[in-house]
């Protein structure tokens, strides 16, 4: 009965005005539900979900003893539940969702026995246990995320032997990162992004690394990316922006074919992209974004080339699948990666990472160079950002093969030339700023670009066309040199420029005689 438009009323006082009797699973998601059924006689139910509804109030205690104390599921995810009936005692729930509430103060008191356990988005504030290595020893899922907890994170927590899945972003945690927690064999996903985190990354990652997320972003965290990340042959994303981390590119993962995401955006890295003996070659990397750094040095016609993730697929078709990791065995719970990324200028939280979506931002660096024509060979790119640096030549007209690309920013570098016609045919370019360059001519005709304002060209003294109020017939502005005692057009002296110098001159000759007399 669960996601229709069904409303189900469940103010009757007994279960046994039901027309049932024994339930083993009761679904009733998205229902209306304003309360919850009452449940007390169902001695055999083990499957409760009552998500997405509007429940308010307490969860009661009554709850946990369905089905003789042995719920195995229990979704109360969505709705607007605000605290837990007490007493209350939870035996052996395995799957615990209780997600997008209002609960609020302390985390509650978990059996040993859960294997799920979703708390985020809530109000739960104070510290996390020192000892809730009693509550998550058997769990493979547990999440934390979006909530307002303070502290450090508990060493204790490594103690779960079979944790896959530990998100604990969007907090207010403190302090170091636990070493123990980068040397486990069993996390694929560790996510402590948006934290008040500190100190540096610890060297300490296993050589089992089993790793496929890594979230680090919007923390304080200083010193250079762990050599000791190499091991980590599985690792899909890797998020370290907005940090102080330092160091030049990490070089370590470029045997990491896996490799899909990496943001390494606002720190203080510094050199040049290339890696000793390696081409950079991710054949799956689908964003990268290593804007507001200190990288420098040319970007090599080879440079684009190995990141086959950007390119369309062989049959010439893009995938919409999932980066998603699926982690319980036999049960439809999965883990989806997100990442927040800068597109047309506003940050963009990717919730559903799709393997489709590709981006390219390498803004306010200081590479220089020209953009190399291989760039036209990534027929998949969404979104690129090469502004703020200090590149020169023409943008190549091979980026009119970039068919599916939405948004294209190189402002504020030094290009030259004409703005290449075969831009006119990317149909899906939402988003063009070629501002504050040192490109000439007129702006090509054409439907698209009839669309972008005169921001997108503005800063480029040679452009002329629509949409600039300028037209291509008029004459150029006055050169400077019209304003020198000397002009040059017509091989004789400006009179009127002579006259005015030596008139300052004379007075400049009295004025001191004057004052001479005075003293």
């Amino acid at each position: 009965m669960d996601h229709n438009r069904l409303s189900v009323n469940a103010s009757i006082s007994s279960s046994s005005s039901y027309p049932f009797a024994q339930l083993n699973v009761l679904s009733l998601a998205s229902c209306n539900l304003k309360s919850f059924p009452d449940l007390r006689n169902q001695s055999t139910l083990d499957f409760i979900d009552l998500s997405d509804n509007q429940i308010m109030g307490e969860i009661p205690n009554w709850i946990w003893e369905v089905g003789n104390g042995s719920i195995a599921l229990l979704n109360l995810s969505h709705n607007l539940l605000q605290d837990l009936q007490k007493p209350y005692i939870i035996q052996s729930v395995v799957y615990l969702d209780i997600r997008n509430n209002q609960f609020r103060g302390d985390l509650p008191i978990l059996p040993s026995s859960a294997r799920y356990i979703d708390f985020s988005s809530n109000n739960f504030t104070h510290y996390i246990p020192a000892d809730i290595s009693k509550s998550v020893s058997e769990a493979l899922f547990f999440s934390l995320s979006n909530n307002s907890l303070m502290g450090d994170i508990p060493e204790s927590i490594c103690n779960s032997n079979y944790l896959r899945i530990l998100d604990l972003s969007n907090n207010f945690l403190s302090g170091t990162i636990p070493k123990c927690l980068l040397s486990s064999q069993t996390l694929g996903v560790l996510n402590l992004g948006r934290n008040n985190l500190s100190g540096t990354i610890p060297d300490a990652f296993s050589r089992r690394c089993d790793l496929r997320t890594l979230d680090l972003s919007r923390n304080s965290l200083t010193g250079k990316i762990p050599g000791s990340l190499s091991h980590c042959k599985l690792l899909e994303v890797l998020n370290v922006g907005n940090n102080k981390v330092e160091g030049i590119f990490p070089c370590m993962l470029k045997n990491s074919s896996s490799l899909r995401v990496l943001v390494l955006r606002s720190n203080r890295f510094h050199g040049e992209l290339q890696c000793p003996g390696t081409n950079n070659s991710w054949p799956n990397l689908q964003i990268i974004d290593i804007a507001f750094n200190n990288f420098r040095g040319y970007l090599s016609p080879r440079f684009f080339l190995g990141w086959r993730g950007m390119m369309l697929d062989n049959d010439g078709l893009l995938t919409d699948n999932l980066l998603t990791l699926e982690f319980m065995d036999g049960v439809d719970v999965f883990y989806q990666a997100t990442v927040t990324v800068t597109i047309k200028g506003l940050e963009l939280k990717l919730v559903k990472i799709l393997t489709a979506f590709t981006s390219i931002d390498l803004s306010s660096n200081n590479f220089r160079g020209e953009i190399p024509d291989t760039v036209g060979d990534l027929s998949s790119l969404y979104a690129l950002n090469l502004s703020h640096n200090a590149l020169i030549g023409q943008i190549p007209k091979s980026m009119g093969k970039l068919a599916q690309l939405e948004s294209l920013d190189l402002s504020k570098n030094q290009l030259n030339g004409e703005i290449p016609k075969e831009l006119t045919s990317l149909t899906f370019l939402s988003l063009l700023n070629l501002s504050y360059n040192k490109l000439v001519g007129s702006i090509p005709p054409g439907r698209q670009f009839q669309t972008y304002s005169s921001a997108s060209f503005e800063g480029n003294t040679g452009l002329c066309g629509f949409p600039l109020n300028i037209s291509c017939g008029e004459v150029s502005p006055p050169s400077s040199e019209d304003k020198q005692p000397y002009n040059s057009k017509t091989n004789k002296i400006n009179w009127d420029y002579v006259c005015a110098a030596m008139g300052y001159s004379l007075g400049f000759v009295l004025t001191v005689w004057l004052v001479w007399l005075v003293l």
